[in-house]
């Protein structure tokens, strides 16, 4: 029955997300805009008015697919994993491009991509074809025939800033159900969105420019650039925006963003004011078309500033030698996590507005009471928390004062793909071991407990500059180094480095031990997101929320009119009345949700020792040394994957094989790379024509 349910919630999103693109792309036509016209002025009569019609229609579909996803995932949580149908996602997540430039896009990146940049030509090459045709020049300028189609290529430059608008802030819903659902990484989900807001500032600077090179030609600028018209686009308005879209573009480019990251948090918030002059210059009606990712994403923001308000401390921190720690937090036992999750992290004492995002390395499975991250020391914020946690490991206490944080997450996807295959690679560089941790830990959970939902066999290749980084793999080397129970083949590189003879037992009583600092805590234990039906009952409540209060203000302010042309308001009075009704909107969710949110806090949650799962996770190290000549560790050279990947294939019997890489830039595509070619060689193959590499990727560089 559950399964049944499933596959109607999930055929049912398809159908909602198709005839919203379909709407897109029918939006183009002339016929969409004759029909459309005529069912505006039916709507005009209504107490909704024409704006409802254009809420129901062309916002409500993402909201409602986003409500659907909520209760999907909910039900989905209940679900083990499945393994089936493989082949389908091993094909879209295949990297078909590899180079230094493009970076590694897979099938699914290039198809999607493809679509969107069709639909752009399309649209455009449809509206200005549309306009030349009927070739009514502006009289108040007096155009020229080369003058006007300059003119109304500029102008429909717009249309596809409003496009790209559309569609630039739901890659970064952390919370919502379309990030989840998706399972896109949150650094992935992040170029998206850096891709959409360049490609959306470059048709809004030629939408401007364009403009200005008109006006400009018949000395019409200062005539021009201060006007607030009653009625159409207002001018000021786009200029107001565009130059607001250019400030928070600069001020992200990665030069000042990694530098002065203050400059560009405050600066990026002005897209507040960049969405309030986009909806004054395109209006209402094209406002609806990108009204969606705004929607969705203050519900998101509201949900990510309730939760993060609730201050805990950190409960203890492990130091590395390698010049990292691993802080663990308090967290309430019934908060449950996918591995690969992200957790936000800020330290008051040390910046006030910097959220940081860090992988999850423990699992909800194995650690009922705490969730913990690692960080190494790699910058200014980094830095900071690493010598704060040194200051207080060399004081004498046994308990050390308390260090107040906020925590803000965990998000992570609802499943992962990749662990739906037999057999599962992994390779890892420095820090990037953070990410498989967390699956490590969870899947030795489910054989402890009889559960087999995870790949048999997995091998990890772990390659470092130092042989003290491998201390890193400390949370879950117990696991690992139990060959004989967990099946974990693991391989470490120690790349800058050449003790010849050394064997990995060696290398690891050379290691010096790592410090564990226990701290006083007090505050709460973090519960994490809300309940996804929570989630979903409040985003309903706000869009008929809105709804409500637009036919109100239709009602009592503006006066009716048979048409919409007919309408004798001014058009950013109706501007004004649509903000005013989103601002209710969410502000009476906001209640809804703080006092449910009180209502949950009133009882605070007991805090609980680390001391048992310290020792606990010494005591499964000490037993499983006896395993350590089951593992392998060189020196000097990085890995061969190719030859890695060829043995592998044959010792796991012919197999859909996952790959999953998290390191360096230049070892992401290297391992692209090994995959797309060795697929290839053992598809020639007439012995191994059922063995295929899987990729997925971790990026960590924004």
């Amino acid at each position: 029955m559950a399964q049944t349910t499933l596959i109607i919630l999930k055929v049912l999103m398809i159908l909602i997300f198709t005839c919203w693109v379909s709407l897109w792309v029918l939006k183009q036509t002339e016929f969409w805009t004759r029909k459309w016209k005529k069912a505006e002025q039916k709507a005009a009569a209504s107490a909704f008015g024409y704006n409802g019609l254009d809420f129901v229609v062309y916002t409500f579909p993402v909201i409602a697919l986003a409500i659907t996803g909520f209760i999907y995932l909910e039900l989905k949580q209940r679900e083990s994993i499945i393994r089936q149908g493989r082949r389908v996602i091993t094909s879209f997540s295949s990297p078909l491009v590899v180079n230094r430039y493009a970076g590694i896009l897979s099938g699914l990146q290039i198809l999607a991509s493809s679509f969107f940049i069709v639909f752009l030509v399309w649209t455009f090459y449809n509206r200005i074809s549309n306009d030349f045709k009927k070739m009514t020049p502006v009289k108040s300028f007096k155009l020229k025939l080369w003058q006007y189609k300059l003119f109304r290529m500029a102008t429909r430059s717009g249309l596809l800033a409003e496009a790209c608008l559309a569609l630039l802030l739901l890659p970064v819903l952390r919370g919502m159900s379309i990030f989840r659902l998706l399972g896109i990484q949150f650094e992935a989900s992040v170029r998206y969105h850096i891709w959409l807001g360049n490609a959306m500032l470059l048709f809004a600077t030629l939408h401007g420019a364009g403009t200005y090179f008109i006006w400009g030609m018949k000395h019409r600028i200062q005539d021009e650039m201060l006007k607030w018209q009653n009625k159409g686009r207002i001018y000021l308005a786009g200029e107001m925006a565009l130059i607001t879209g250019l400030i928070i573009w600069i001020t992200a480019l990665p030069q000042i963003r990694r530098k002065r990251f203050e400059l560009f948090y405050y600066t990026h918030h002005l897209y507040i004011v960049f969405i309030v002059f986009f909806l004054f210059h395109g209006g209402d009606r094209h406002f609806y078309m990108v009204f969606p990712g705004v929607f969705l994403f203050a519900l998101d923001k509201l949900f990510r500033i309730l939760q993060s308000r609730q201050e805990t401390c950190i409960l203890s921190a492990q130091v590395f030698p390698c010049k990292a720690v691993e802080l663990t937090f308090p967290k309430d036992s019934r908060l449950k996590y996918t591995p690969t999750s992200v957790l936000f992290l800020k330290i008051p004492s040390i910046s006030k507005i910097q959220w940081h995002p860090f992988s999850v390395t423990s699992s909800s499975s194995t650690d009922k009471h705490t969730i913990s991250i690692i960080i190494r020391s790699d910058g200014e914020w980094t830095n900071s928390l690493f010598n704060k946690i040194c200051v207080e490991a060399d004081s004498e206490a046994d308990q050390r004062e308390c260090i107040p944080a906020a925590l803000e997450g965990p998000y992570g996807p609802a499943t992962l793909d990749f662990l739906r295959y037999d057999n599962l690679l992994m390779v890892a560089g420095g820090i990037g071991i953070t990410p498989f941790l967390s699956i490590l830990q969870e899947r030795a959970s489910n054989f402890r407990n009889g559960r087999n939902e995870y790949p048999a066999k997995i091998q990890l290749i772990f390659s470092v500059k130092k042989s003290q980084d491998i201390c890193l793999l400390n949370p879950i080397l117990s696991q690992i180094l139990d060959f004989q129970t967990f099946q974990i083949i693991l391989k470490v590189f120690v790349t800058q480095e050449n003790q010849i003879g050394k064997t990995l037992r060696e290398v690891l009583k050379d290691i010096p031990d790592m410090q564990i600092l226990n701290f006083r805590t007090t505050g709460y234990a973090i519960y994490g997101s809300d309940r996804f039906l929570l989630v979903a009952a409040i985003t309903m409540i706000s869009s008929i929320a809105f709804l409500l209060l637009l036919g109100c203000f239709n009602h009592f302010i503006i006066p009716s009119a048979k048409k919409p042309s007919e309408q004798k308001s001014p058009s950013s009075l109706i501007d004004l009345l649509l903000m005013c009704s989103f601002a209710i909107a969410i502000t009476f969710s906001a209640v809804i949700a703080i006092m449910i949110k009180w209502k949950r806090l009133k009882k605070e949650l007991s805090l609980s020792s680390d001391k048992q799962n310290q020792a606990m996770r010494q005591r499964l190290l000490l037993e499983a040394n006896r395993n350590l000549d089951e593992h392998e560790i060189q020196f000097g050279g990085r890995p061969n994957f190719q030859d890695l990947f060829s043995d592998f294939a044959n010792e796991s019997g012919g197999s859909d094989i996952g790959v999953v890489v998290c390191g360096p830039e230049g070892m992401n595509e290297s391992v692209a790379s090994t995959c797309k070619l060795s697929s290839q060689i053992l598809q020639r193959n007439s012995k191994e024509k059922n063995t295929y590499f899987s990729f997925h990727s971790f990026n960590f560089t924004l």
